[in-house]
């Protein structure tokens, strides 16, 4: 597998967090591994006439987007196959495919279903296209397009870099207070722009956020991790990472095939 980031434009900085282009030039198929929630969506836009892969057991023969809200996906790319691969920031995929979060959340969908017949139009040009830089160029332009359609939403905004900064322990009253919206108001926004309520983001941001710990201390017992990570106790924390990766914490840790 080969893959290699490009940088982003300064307009999408704020809505993109990567950029790359992934291809599968080995003599067989990788093997499956197991890609754990993030709250980010990602775009994978096939460039060649080989099937993208295998998610979740369906195999995806032409571009897609993944909404990996809350639940792992065990992913295998086909033998020559390759991607433009983007992946947005929490909350900010919604600018660009204008559809409420919560109805993709969780799935795997057909990239012909989110933007139409311009989907195929983009595949075409992009396949035709003499390099991978040109490929990234040219996808970056589109999606520029899109933006520009798009309002921002301050408070949804606002409340996604609270919950960054705080880690995913912010309290979810002090969101309702800095919004000013009713709590039931802010969880429909939530769910349009996020795909998950404003509950359910923050614990998922916190086990995002422990994921992180357990590569920064290696050397810290798991208790400690998550202490680290704001866990209330250990029964917390390994419900949290049976329910996001099928797996306790320790077995997250030993499996060379899980990736985050």
């Amino acid at each position: 597998m080969h893959i290699k980031s490009y940088d982003i434009i300064p307009a999408l900085q704020p809505y993109v967090k990567l950029i790359c282009t992934m291809e599968c030039d080995d003599d067989t198929d990788t093997s499956y591994i197991r890609v754990l929630p993030d709250a980010c969506v990602e775009l994978f836009l096939n460039y060649t006439i080989t099937p993208v892969g295998i998610i979740n057991n369906e195999l995806h023969k032409r571009s897609i987007v993944t909404f990996r809200m809350s639940r792992p996906k065990d992913v295998q790319m086909r033998k020559g196959s390759g991607v433009i691969a983007v992946c947005f920031y929490p909350g900010m995929a919604y600018k660009f495919i204008q559809i409420p979060m919560y109805v993709l959340s969780d799935t795997t969908a057909a990239l012909s279903d989110i933007w139409g017949s311009i989907s195929t139009q983009i595949e075409d040009e992009i396949a035709e296209s003499s390099n991978n830089e040109v490929r990234v160029s040219l996808l970056q332009k589109y999606l520029l397009r899109e933006l520009a359609n798009d309002k921002n939403n301050l408070q949804i905004a606002h409340c996604l870099r609270q919950v960054q900064l705080s880690g995913g322990l912010i309290p979810l009253g002090k969101l309702v207070n800095d919004t000013g919206f009713s709590q039931r108001h802010l969880s429909r926004k939530f769910q349009e722009y996020v795909g998950l309520s404003p509950k359910e983001y923050l614990r998922v941001s916190r086990f995002i956020f422990s994921l992180g710990h357990l590569k920064k201390y290696p050397l810290c017992s798991l208790t400690e991790v998550a202490y680290k990570s704001g866990y209330y106790d250990q029964a917390h924390f390994i419900r949290d990472y049976k329910d996001y990766t099928g797996y306790t914490p320790g077995q997250v840790v030993q499996a060379s095939y899980i990736l985050y």
